[in-house]
């Protein structure tokens, strides 16, 4: 039984040439191999950021434990000042509506607001760590996908089924399995002297990392993706400059530069910038909420590179933790979630100050139905302009 509010998607489907309909068996076993491959394609593109955020964390343990630097502010600084370099200085030599200073002049604020949310969530996640215990640190911050779905429905009215939520369910339980495999085998839980103060500090970053990715969706997937990182190069820098001046200037003192150093440097603002740039390109395909969830693979990738850099003491329960994380994937990757529209309610995040001229006021208007798959339309989605 189809629901009345999807009667204008049969009606499209019944008013299809028969010529067309003839063909539909092949037609949909052409679209099931598709959409295998392209299940598949979703899948490593999430393991891909993973990888990086695992070069990222590789290379900030080896700056914190074997060269004392504990710089995280200045870390993050560098790759806001690469964003700045190549995506604000994109914007910068554009013409018309594109320009850097005509963003700014119609969404300045929302920009400055976001990129201090995208900076806070980096530093509180990372200085919880002195608080709390690594066991925590991971089982918290999972937190952010809940955040996500919440997010997602009220504001961008993504609505979801039910393997959508078995599948996020299959990915915490994974997650679960993970920690107690570092428990198990002893791996190096923290200090953990104020555990309630570190709690804390995941809760709030995780929960401003849902913040930040959810808009980070609806910019990319109805803005630009270069509009975007060129915003966070340009606030990003700036704050985060003015948070490293107070914070971190005595620490950059004491870093014992050379070489090395300035290799593992460069080696981290590489993984971010690379983070930064391609993930906007994934969750544009997917959602934040997939994107999320294929992140949650990465501490297993830092695990069997510590197996070999660091003697940790290797458990089946990373396997088999892996696997489950993976089938969760699976499952919610492999059904389609939708967009539920109201023209009177769906708030853009851009601000044109025009009044609609392109759709006439003929009554009330009815909540459309949009579905979403994985597979990603080559032509541009045309942009709704709301007053």
């Amino acid at each position: 039984m189809i629901p009345e509010h999807q009667n204008h998607v049969v009606t499209t489907i019944e008013t299809m040439p028969e010529s067309i309909t003839a063909a539909s068996p092949s037609v949909f076993q052409r679209m099931k191999k598709v959409l295998s491959r392209e299940l598949i394609l979703t899948l490593a593109l999430g393991q891909v950021l993973s990888l990086l955020i695992c070069g990222i964390g590789l290379t900030s343990k080896y700056l914190a434990d074997d060269y004392h630097a504990n710089t995280p502010v200045f870390q993050s600084f560098l790759n806001y000042i690469l964003l700045f370099l190549v995506y604000t200085t994109t914007l910068a030599v554009r013409q018309g509506e594109e320009n850097l200073l005509a963003i700014l002049k119609r969404r300045w604020w929302k920009y400055m607001l976001l990129g201090l949310i995208d900076i806070e969530a980096n530093y509180l996640v990372i200085k919880a760590y002195q608080y709390t215990t690594l066991t925590s640190v991971q089982l918290l911050d999972c937190f952010v996908i809940p955040v996500v779905l919440l997010l997602s429905w009220f504001f961008l009215l993504v609505r979801y089924k039910v393997w959508h939520f078995v599948g996020v369910g299959v990915c915490l339980l994974g997650i679960g399995c993970m920690v107690g495999a570092d428990v198990l085998v002893g791996r190096q839980q923290g200090l953990g002297d104020h555990k309630l103060m570190g709690d804390l500090l995941v809760l709030a970053g995780a929960t401003l990392y849902g913040i930040s990715n959810v808009c980070e969706e609806f910019i990319v997937k109805n803005l630009s993706r270069v509009e975007f990182l060129g915003m966070m190069g340009l606030f990003g820098s700036f704050f985060s400059g003015i948070q490293l001046a107070i914070m971190e200037h005595k620490e950059l003192l004491r870093v014992q530069w050379d070489w090395q150093i300035g290799l593992l440097y460069i080696g981290f603002s590489g993984c971010m910038f690379g983070l930064y740039s391609f993930m906007p390109v994934v969750i544009k395909r997917t959602s934040a909420t997939a994107v999320n969830l294929s992140l949650l693979t990465a501490d297993l990738y830092s695990l069997f590179c510590g197996l070999f850099l660091f003697q940790y003491k290797f458990s089946g329960l990373y396997l088999l933790s892996f696997l489950i994380i993976m089938l969760g994937l699976v499952l919610y990757s492999s059904s389609s979630t939708y967009v539920a529209q109201d023209p009177r309610v769906y708030k853009q995040f851009r601000n044109t100050g025009n009044a609609i001229t392109d759709t006439p006021n003929v009554g009330p208007h009815e909540p459309s139905v949009t579905y979403t798959s994985l597979r990603q339309e080559m032509e541009e989605e045309p942009r709704i302009r709301v007053a």
